[in-house]
């Protein structure tokens, strides 16, 4: 009796530790998510680092700031999280992504126009990560990109109505 009651202890203990590893659970929509975030966001930090040297509107200069420190470490972290689910990086094509002629004409403007062509594709841009994002809250399984999904809407949203205003005024 005293025998499966302490094997009976041992198996509830070990049921709590590894429901408390739980957290590591994913699915491929969590890959995918994370596999297509990394570039996504890799492009906007290239975008926003043009702005310094192309603009002088101190409000497209301050979003491109907070752009880059937002999603700087949004990338380190699914960068870890492929790492430890034992991905690789897939490089397919996903929304909002700017072509490479689009990069071109961006690097070739100043001033105004750059601002308007800077806001208008970082628009686009956003919009894509969104849709993204809204499709691991309906397809992903791992609470904490979940969780990170749920912040890029919300902050990229916020952006996109902040550009939107911002193009209005320029």
């Amino acid at each position: 009796m005293r025998k499966n009651f302490i094997i009976a202890g041992l198996l509830l203990a070990s049921a709590a530790l590894l429901g408390a590893c739980g957290g590591n659970d994913h699915n491929a929509g969590d890959v995918t998510f994370a596999q297509q975030m990394i570039p996504h966001h890799s492009q906007a930090l290239d975008m926003a680092k043009l702005v310094p040297s192309r603009s002088t509107n101190p409000k497209v200069l301050d979003l491109a700031k907070r752009i880059e420190t937002a999603q700087d470490p949004e990338i380190r972290q699914m960068q870890g999280w492929l790492g430890t689910w034992g991905a690789s990086m897939n490089h397919e094509s996903m929304p909002g992504m700017m072509s490479g002629d689009d990069l071109k004409e961006l690097e070739a403007a100043k001033g105004a126009q750059f601002d308007k062509l800077w806001l208008d594709m970082m628009v686009q841009h956003h919009q894509g990560a969104v849709d993204m994002a809204r499709t691991e809250l309906t397809q992903g399984g791992n609470a904490d990109a979940k969780a990170l999904a749920r912040k890029i809407i919300d902050a990229q949203q916020a952006e996109i109505t902040e550009m939107q205003g911002l193009r209005t005024q320029s």
